[in-house]
């Protein structure tokens, strides 16, 4: 297939974070969203959504000056177009009533898909009750920059929240086979699929284009234990020649938390150690911002303010995973690649290698490191990395 030139896509989201401007209301169009999508038993390929508990949501057309003159149309149709993507949306909080897509009556006897089916409900189940306990019940607003981070794919009506160091490579493969852009998983290089721009983003719709596929396509997110996608986070950036992690963010970390650093760490940034890293994660007054490498998926996907369909675990990669593309009716030859195509004579990122990881800390910085994750731990259930920790 020919690809186009390569645009940056799976990097750092500090250019996102200025997505968010402060908006004022003209008119206010209240729709419903439905809690999850099911799965029609008359047509078993498709996800569908029969929930009638729907919750509401506004649409937050941003205040045109009264008075104001337009000049011309296309004036008045760009101005348009730029109070569409930058403009809020008002959502209530999910519902905590749990609903799930349905298994395919074919299915109902086959132990294997009756057991993931029960794992779903019960990673729903926690995920809400999480939400229910510590967010806010108040109406909450999805700006652009909360699905910014969600790729879409139209033909099997997807919706993926992208977790780095979670399988995210091999998924926007998956999501590229099935929008008929590749053949084969196996055809698609690395860089294509992080610095291509062949999968279009939820936040690259207008109001109704966003309203319309979170109502009605499955949204799911896949996340991996909070220490252990770390570890592999600093590995794959700080171990591995880089020419944006090391300059950006090595050389900031060396300078605030090496004592007596030489004149080439201080001018390359490479060579960050693991505690050096852990210093810069836990300091409130970092010298560099937050990258979506190693930030909180809470802040990622915003799992308490969309309420997604499937909750895929890393840790359970392959079974996960084919188990949705079971759901959503995928091709029968299409499954989940299972090869690392980054370092890939490296041994993957195991328990064992992040225990040894984080051996190298005090025990007061592993504690504060809990702590930084503490709403993930919780929220996808997961159990503390170490005896010590409260």
């Amino acid at each position: 297939m020919g690809f186009q030139q390569p645009k940056k896509d799976c990097v750092s989201s500090n250019k996102q974070d200025r997505r968010l401007r402060k908006n004022t209301a003209e008119r206010v169009v209240t729709v419903k969203q439905s809690d999850s999508l099911h799965l029609s038993e008359n047509v078993p390929t498709k996800l569908q959504s029969t929930d009638r508990r729907q919750s509401s949501i506004m649409f937050v057309m941003k205040d045109q000056q009264k008075g104001e003159e337009i000049n011309s149309i296309r004036l008045h149709k760009r101005r348009r177009r730029f109070i569409l993507k930058k403009s809020p949306i008002l959502i209530s909080m999910n519902s905590s009533i749990l609903n799930l897509p349905t298994l395919k009556s074919e299915d109902r006897n086959n132990n294997e898909w009756k057991s993931l089916y029960q794992i779903q409900r019960e990673r729903k189940r926690i995920m809400r009750e999480t939400c229910s306990k510590y967010k806010s019940n108040n109406r909450r607003i999805i700006t652009p920059y909360h699905v910014s981070r969600i790729f879409v794919e139209d033909k099997y009506r997807v919706l993926y929240c992208e977790v780095p160091k979670a399988g995210c490579s091999n998924w926007k493969r998956v999501l590229m086979v099935l929008n008929g852009l590749a053949s084969s998983t196996k055809d698609i290089q690395h860089n294509t699929v992080h610095y291509g721009n062949y999968l279009k983003r939820l936040d690259g719709f207008d109001h109704k284009g966003i309203y319309h596929r979170l109502n009605t396509y499955t949204k799911m997110l896949f996340i991996r234990e909070p220490f252990e996608k770390l570890v592999s986070a600093f590995r794959d950036k700080f171990e591995h020649p880089n020419n944006y992690y090391h300059p950006v963010f090595g050389k900031a970390i060396i300078s605030r938390y090496r004592v007596n650093a030489t004149k080439e760490a201080l001018k390359t940034g490479s060579g960050v150690k693991f505690k050096e890293f852990i210093e810069y994660l836990l300091d409130v007054h970092r010298p560099v911002g937050m990258d979506i490498h190693w930030d909180h998926v809470n802040r990622l996907c915003s799992p308490c303010l969309i309420d997604y369909d499937f909750v895929g675990k890393f840790e359970s990669m392959e079974e996960d995973a084919n188990f949705f593309l079971h759901l959503i009716g995928a091709p029968q030859n299409l499954t989940f690649p299972k090869f690392k195509d980054r370092h890939s004579n490296e041994e993957r990122t195991t328990t064992k290698i992040t225990q040894q990881y984080f051996a190298e800390l005090s025990p007061s910085q592993r504690q504060q490191s809990y702590d930084f994750y503490y709403m993930d731990y919780l929220m996808f259930n997961y159990s503390k990395p170490f005896e010590d920790l409260y």
